[in-house]
């Protein structure tokens, strides 16, 4: 620490360095909103002093500062590693070349909108900017009394990965969220009654599509008051002629494995309708015979006591799981000036940590450090292509300022047109983005539910729903390393590939965990193809497509073209992703069995987590680890699959469990367990009977070779499909079967007068 008169000069890595200037000479120790932690390991740095000024090597960076108040020629910052300066100024990240972060609220877009900063740019730096924050004295969060400057500089270059983790060592970390998060939640602004709630759970079983959380939008509660009490917005008192008896509708709810969340809006703070306002107004010594309005105001400690002693307890003592925060009323509120958005936030995790329980809210992004409040709500969209073609962008984009756990109205929440294809494939971005929440708004003719959607898309949905639930051992293992390495679920091609400047334009395509790279399709299939496109990165090496098992070798830049039931979803070589065989009911419970994916060609290791699902106990080693290796031999073409012996409490998962072992690219191999082998995906299955978990199960598999596309069947599949001219199909369908030379057949098929769609189609098959 570096300190004058005026300013303060902390260097917190040799990549990170806060920026201090104050007047008055006063300096913010304890903890703000953004920043929980500025006690890092010690870091080496030199400082030399000249008449000019002094200056700050960390090896990393070169800082120089001419000790007068901050300014463009007087602070500047070398990166060394790029050769790039950035000079202190009004505009701290030089937002031209920022990578972005994420944005508030996507309420009313219709398509893109302008992000908030993040701690990346383009420039190897970005400055995080801390200077009006609030500050937390003794529990509570008060205003800073003094204007200043309290900015941190980050110059990770394109080392994000390290930047996140320090980035999470000085805001917290990332808390673990409960397993049920991460099923299919059902949500829609609708005025459910008990009967017709559970009426559409009886149908959601009947179609076998699995639920984890159940959203009750705001109609729980009373709508219609006096208007001598203000609006219906904000209520707290059940609706009794919807809900006659909500205790035995939430008891119902928890015997189907669902959790419940609850819709707020608490702006209005209690009125003296309210069933709880007479409790509430003698804890803030207001004569309840006055009906004096219960003004909210979260930063009143008192105010906030008794909301959640006499309001939000109860609830949650009768089977209320957690809260939909949806705060939509500014950044004022009460006697405060600190933003009602972050109070709330920050108050309902706080509190919500009882009991034993994690705790989960669900609410509004209120700026840097909303990654310690999962999850979130973007917002009401405009149910259009534009909007679905900006959300994995803005999904991933988030990681820049570690923020992981988005939660979007899948399908889009108002207005728009019926088209049951983008519905799909919004659909099919919820299923591999944080969380799977279908959510509409409150009109006749914004029907999700499976039964009110034609086929195929019907049972598109069913399929990708079923899938989701599936996913959740993986989905849960990478939440784990989320909060505890700082990797996030979701992560920009440029998180893994940054030397690539390709990877830095790619808006649909994105890593999900550790072993597989999705393409989100957000346009309309071409009519005469009868398929959609997504533009995709490959990197280098083998990569397969788990639902058709096409291999593609990278490194390349393509189009590629899937029908309505698909997406592209690419597992690399040497990839291991752990699925569940229990997709049919609700819950999100450590299956009994496991099909585990791996991709042929390279060997890879996988260390499955899992855990209760929804209590703290990990904290204190309650938990399982289970490594799944694949080791390959390319010298003799073998393959030798370890399922090592579940470590840990083992009490916590099913004493007996059964594997799938699905392996990709395979052409040809000799095993001597239990197989079957998809000649058209190109896959070998091996089954594992059940056996116990802590015992190791072992599977050698010999002389495989790996297996090519199947050229000539892929390109008449893209022809057969197509609404195009006979002749033309039977045109190309005869050349390729006479010339598989890429190179050649390429040549001649760009020189056709064909549809050029139709080219770019047929051209993915020799990728």
């Amino acid at each position: 620490m570096i300190t004058g008169n005026n300013y303060r000069i902390t260097v917190l890595t040799d990549r990170l360095i806060r920026l201090e200037y104050s007047e008055n000479g006063q300096f913010v120790d304890l903890p703000t909103q953004v920043v929980t932690n500025r006690e890092f390991d010690e870091v080496s740095f030199e400082t030399s002093r000249s008449e000019e000024g002094i200056t700050i090597d960390t090896g990393k960076l070169l800082l120089f500062y001419d000790e007068k108040e901050f300014s463009m020629a007087g602070l500047y910052i070398l990166v060394r590693e790029t050769g790039q300066e950035w000079h202190f100024g009004a505009t701290y990240g030089n937002s031209d070349d920022n990578l972005f972060g994420t944005a508030r609220t996507l309420d009313g877009a219709d398509g893109g909108l302008w992000l908030e900063e993040g701690i990346f740019g383009k420039k190897g730096f970005a400055v995080l900017d801390d200077s009006e924050s609030a500050i937390l004295s003794e529990g509570e969060f008060v205003p800073r009394n003094s204007e200043g400057t309290d900015i941190y500089f980050f110059g990770y270059n394109r080392d994000f990965r390290q930047g996140l983790k320090d980035y999470f060592a000085l805001t917290g970390s990332v808390p673990m969220v409960p397993r049920n998060v991460f099923g299919n939640w059902w949500s829609r602004y609708h005025a459910y009654t008990e009967d017709s709630y559970n009426e559409l759970l009886e149908k959601m079983e009947k179609e076998q599509i699995p639920l984890s959380v159940a959203v009750i939008d705001m109609d729980w509660h009373l709508t219609q008051v006096d208007p001598k009490y203000g609006t219906g917005w904000t209520g707290y008192t059940w609706n009794k002629a919807l809900f006659p008896d909500y205790k035995r509708f939430l008891k119902h709810l928890k015997e189907k494995k669902l959790s419940v969340t609850l819709n707020l809006h608490p702006a209005d703070g209690i009125r003296a309708f309210e069933d709880q306002y007479e409790a509430v107004a003698r804890r803030l010594s207001v004569d309840p015979t006055s009906e004096a309005p219960i003004e909210f105001d979260f930063a009143d400690k008192v105010f906030r006591d008794a909301y959640f002693d006499e309001v939000i307890y109860p609830f949650e003592d009768d089977g209320v799981g957690f809260w939909w925060i949806d705060w939509q009323q500014g950044t004022k509120a009460g006697k405060s000036d600190i933003d009602p958005l972050f109070l709330l936030n920050h108050y309902h995790y706080e509190y919500g940590k009882r009991d034993g329980k994690r705790s989960l809210i669900f609410s509004r992004y209120s700026g840097p450090g909303s990654h310690r409040y999962p999850v979130g709500f973007s917002g009401d969209t405009i149910s259009s292509w534009k909007s679905l073609d900006f959300q994995p962008y803005f999904t991933f984009t988030a990681s820049n300022i570690g923020y992981g756990f988005w939660s979007h109205d899948i399908g889009g929440h108002m207005m728009g047109d019926k088209n049951e294809e983008r519905l799909i494939r919004w659909i099919q971005f919820g299923v591999f983005s944080p969380v799977m929440r279908l959510h509409s708004s409150n009109s006749p003719f914004f029907n999700k539910e499976p039964w009110n959607v034609s086929e195929p898309y019907r049972s598109v949905m069913g399929n990708f729903m079923r899938l989701r639930h599936r996913l959740i051992p993986y989905i849960y293992t990478q939440s784990y390393k989320s909060h505890k390495e700082g990797q996030l679920l979701i992560e920009p091609m440029y998180y893994r590939h940054p030397e690539c400047d390709t990877a830095f334009d790619m808006r649909q395509e994105y890593y999900f965990g550790d072993n597989l790279i999705v393409g989100a399709i957000t346009s309309e299939s071409d009519s005469m193809l009868r398929m959609s496109r997504v533009n995709m990165y490959i990197p280098k090496g083998r990569f397969y497509d788990i639902f058709t098992g096409y291999i593609y070798q990278g490194e390349t830049r393509a189009n590629l073209y899937r029908t309505v039931d698909s997406i592209p979803v690419l597992l690399p070589e040497g990839g291991i992703v752990p699925l569940s065989l229990e997709d049919k009911e609700n819950g999100t419970d450590n299956p009994k069995s496991l099909r585990i994916l791996i991709g042929a060609g390279k060997s890879g290791s996988f260390e499955l987590y899992e855990d209760d699902g929804f209590s703290m106990g990990y904290e204190d080693g309650h938990f399982v680890k289970t490594l799944i290796k694949a080791d390959y031999d390319e010298t003799n073409n073998n393959l030798e699959i370890v399922i090592n012996p579940a470590t840990g409490d083992t009490s916590l998962i099913p004493k007996m469990r059964s594997y799938e072992l699905v392996i990709y690219g395979v052409g040809d191999a000799q095993t001597n367990a239990d197989s079957s082998f998809d000649q058209k995906k190109k896959c070998l299955t091996l089954r594992l009977p059940e056996a116990d978990v802590t015992v190791e199960r072992k599977v050698s598999i010999k002389g495989i070779s790996l297996a090519e596309n199947y050229i000539v069947e892929r390109v008449f599949e893209v022809l057969e499909r197509s609404w195009c001219d006979i002749l033309v199909k039977e045109k190309i369908y005869d050349r390729i079967r006479q010339e598989q030379d890429r190179d050649k057949f390429l040549s001649w098929l760009s020189s056709l007068d064909v549809s050029e769609i139709l080219k770019d189609a047929i051209s993915e098959a020799f990728l």
